[in-house]
């Protein structure tokens, strides 16, 4: 294997490794988006990034986190691999991750015994506001925490460039499957490096959404299913189609690109260097973490580390996760053999609805790492019914933060049983995207 960070130190990440087949993929591979063994007709795969034993490399002194964290990032260990200095890479990052800054994490007091039923949770802070650490991502690059992922894929794709390591010297079309804070992140990374961009929208999409992303120069689709599209998302499904005609996957979802499971882990090394300091909590017992398809709570919990558990919730109106954690548990399966049970375990959700609109993936396409935090962090998975939903969303409002219903909606779980404040427990949550 070429010998990561050659150019600047050791890396963080020595390679990929598919978390169902265990195939290693050399960190210096150019566009190393998808598992080798994947195909058309086996796409349950997906690479993770593998990472060196013991401590991570040292933050750097910057204010951007996409410089900060870059040693411990696999864009960065590739860039390094094929001959990249650091001084290189800190340049590349100030160009393609021009804005992002360290987003504030705040003590909040929030009414959340208005939900509960006072008279059997005795457990409960009754009578008072709940102290809450909230992480804000409404004011980061796109209004969300998505470019944090999409940054990650786009510095590898443009040190690729830079080191003539492209496939093509065209720019291919970047293509996305999403109709809110993804795709909105993503025409906003794509105008800003003036790279084209494809996004695939599902016929329900907001029409201002839609409008958005028209004026940041996307170019939409919008998918109506077809009677011969398989189950799923078509709009996932007409992604795919553009991305086997040669677009290169600008997409949230790791089976796609697990690259967009590296840049995400920023988010959680920031909340991880906050605790202990003036600013932050004293030590942070619990975050829970709120799921559509998953790379959101994969790299939030693989940044933030084991010691705080990390719960996770999805609604009533689409619990594809939830019900695949008790599929394994119900099938009595070892850590180890869920990965093969994917087709079993991890099914589409038949209709989802939710004022949480965007965490209704029908499927939660990075199960395999969202599982692996809650095991090992000794989390689980929460689900809320939807008047809880609609209440995590005025609890959200109530703070001032501009949060959508999807970017409060971790809030539902700490009003549901076995998720709720525990007397003197550090909890915090993550407002990940701005009401629009």
């Amino acid at each position: 294997m070429t010998s990561p960070g050659r150019a600047g130190g050791p890396a963080g990440v020595l390679a990929w490794r598919c978390r169902v087949c265990g195939t290693d993929v050399d960190i210096a591979t150019p566009h190393a988006f998808r598992c080798p063994r994947a195909t058309a007709d086996d796409r349950r795969h997906v690479l993770h990034p593998l990472t060196m034993s013991g401590e991570p490399p040292a933050r750097l002194d910057h204010p951007n986190p996409l410089v900060a964290y870059g040693p411990r990032l696999a864009w960065w260990a590739f860039a390094g691999a094929n001959g990249m200095t650091e001084n290189a890479r800190i340049a590349l990052t100030c160009e393609v991750a021009h804005g992002f800054e360290v987003t504030p994490m705040a003590r909040h007091e929030l009414e959340l015994d208005l939900a509960v039923d006072l008279a059997v949770d005795q457990n409960s802070n009754a009578g008072r506001p709940t102290p809450v650490w909230v992480k804000d991502e409404t004011g980061n690059v796109g209004g969300s925490h998505k470019s944090r992922h999409l940054a990650g894929i786009l510095l590898h794709l443009r040190a690729a460039e830079a080191l003539r390591l492209a496939p093509t010297p065209d720019r291919p079309p970047l293509a996305i499957a999403s109709c809110g804070n993804a795709a909105i992140a993503a025409a906003t990374l794509a105008r800003a490096n003036e790279w084209p961009l494809q996004v695939f929208v599902p016929d329900w999409a907001s029409p201002h959404v839609l409008t958005m992303l028209e004026s940041l120069g996307a170019s939409i689709t919008v998918c109506e299913r077809r009677r011969s599209d398989p189950p799923g998302d078509p709009a996932v499904l007409r992604f795919r189609e553009a991305v086997a005609a040669g677009a290169l996957p600008f997409s949230v979802q790791g089976p796609e690109n697990g690259m967009c499971l590296d840049g995400g882990r920023t988010l959680g090394w920031e909340i991880a260097d906050a605790i202990g300091t003036s600013d932050g909590p004293p030590r942070l017992d619990r975050l829970v973490v709120q799921v559509g398809g998953g790379a959101f709570a994969t790299s939030v919990g693989w940044g933030v580390g084991a010691s705080t558990r990390c719960d996770t919730l999805q609604t009533e109106g689409c619990a594809p996760l939830a019900r695949a954690w008790w599929r394994a548990r119900d099938a009595g399966l070892a850590v180890d053999q869920i990965p093969a049970r994917w087709g079993q375990l991890m099914t589409p959700w038949d209709g989802p609805r939710s004022l949480a609109d965007g965490i209704l993936d029908d499927e939660t396409y990075d199960w395999l790492g969202a599982f692996d935090v809650m095991a090992a962090s000794g989390g689980q998975p929460l689900v809320a019914p939807e008047e809880m939903v609609v209440r995590a969303a005025a609890i959200g409002a109530a703070t001032g933060i501009p949060v959508s219903a999807t970017g409060a909606a971790g809030v539902a779980g700490l009003l549901v049983p076995g998720g709720r404040v525990a007397p003197d427990e550090q909890v915090g949550v993550i407002f990940s995207g701005l009401a629009r």
